[in-house]
């Protein structure tokens, strides 16, 4: 923790640094603390010196946060606003913070996101979770209606910022009967002509991870018509795992399935597709403690998924 010449805590420091870090700009924070941007500058790279550790990267518009940042501002974020409100306004404890909001795609939600802040819903954080498509919730986040979102589409424009959260891998899978029947060395040779007969089980009508799976993998254009289409991968993985055909799914929805045999990997390519899943926030949006401890706690953990 920084200290000043004296040993003590140097909190005008680290009031800078979280204003940074909310802010995702020197700029934007230089206004919230009053002070002059380069003076902004100076204090974050005392700090980074006496931490001996980075803490934001310079990006061509604002910056981002390092791992050692967000393991600061999870520690800074609930302490040094306590002391905010009681030097601003007496020594009544701060208001109940309202829930975090909350927003992604169901199946990484419930999959992954949501067991990850088991810790801050028993530290106090209270969270309202809703699910949809990527970009109706980006649209929503830049409205405010939402405090974060996990997207799987890279969010545009300079009012959301965005860190990258996890890589995610899709593999395409049959359950062990289906696959017995699928050549797979004709499959890995020749490509998607042993797969002719079997159905396509997928996520839309116009087969988007499908097409996806098949121009990266087999280099080729996917021309057919889906047996089933359900807008729910876990359905997806439920259907495929019975028998129905096969499908194209993330790893990390279908790894205890892989795991135990209820589902078969009928090909391991060298360069599998990998899709990129970011957690967007909306920039000068109003500080929230309990917002930075689940914005800290996913960025921490999305980097072991």
């Amino acid at each position: 923790m920084a200290r000043n010449a004296e040993g003590g805590l140097d909190l005008i420091q680290l009031r800078t640094f979280l204003a940074v870090y909310r802010a995702g700009s020197v700029t934007a924070a230089a206004r919230l603390v009053g002070l002059s941007q380069p003076t902004v500058t100076t204090q974050l790279q005392t700090l980074e010196k006496r931490l001996g550790r980075q803490l934001f990267e310079r990006l061509p518009r604002g910056v981002t946060p390092t791992a050692a940042a967000d393991e600061l501002a999870a520690r800074l974020a609930g302490p040094l606003d306590a002391l905010e409100a009681i030097a601003g306004g007496g020594v009544e404890p701060p208001a109940a913070q309202p829930p975090v909001q909350l927003a992604g795609p169901a199946e990484m939600l419930a999959t992954l996101v949501l067991p990850a802040l088991a810790a801050p819903v028993a530290q106090g954080v209270r969270l309202t979770v809703t699910s949809g498509l990527a970009e109706d919730l980006l649209a929503g986040l830049r409205t405010g209606q939402y405090d974060l979102v996990v997207s799987a589409v890279r969010p545009r424009g300079r009012t959301v910022h965005a860190e990258t959260l996890m890589d995610e891998e899709f593999v395409l899978v049959a359950a062990p009967d289906v696959a017995k029947g699928i050549d797979t060395e004709r499959l890995r040779l020749s490509g998607p002509a042993a797969l002719e007969s079997v159905p396509l089980l997928s996520y839309a009508a116009d087969l988007p991870i499908l097409r996806r799976y098949w121009r990266h993998v087999f280099d080729t254009r996917l021309d057919a018509e889906p047996a089933v289409v359900v807008a729910d991968l876990r359905a997806l993985a439920a259907l495929v795992a019975a028998g129905a055909g096969i499908s194209v799914l993330p790893r990390y929805l279908i790894a205890a399935q892989l795991d135990s045999g209820d589902l078969v990997a009928l090909l391991a390519p060298e360069d599998p597709p990998i899709n990129t899943a970011f957690l967007a926030r909306r920039i000068g949006a109003p500080a929230r403690p309990h917002v930075d401890m689940v914005r800290a706690a996913l960025l921490a953990v999305g980097r072991t998924w």
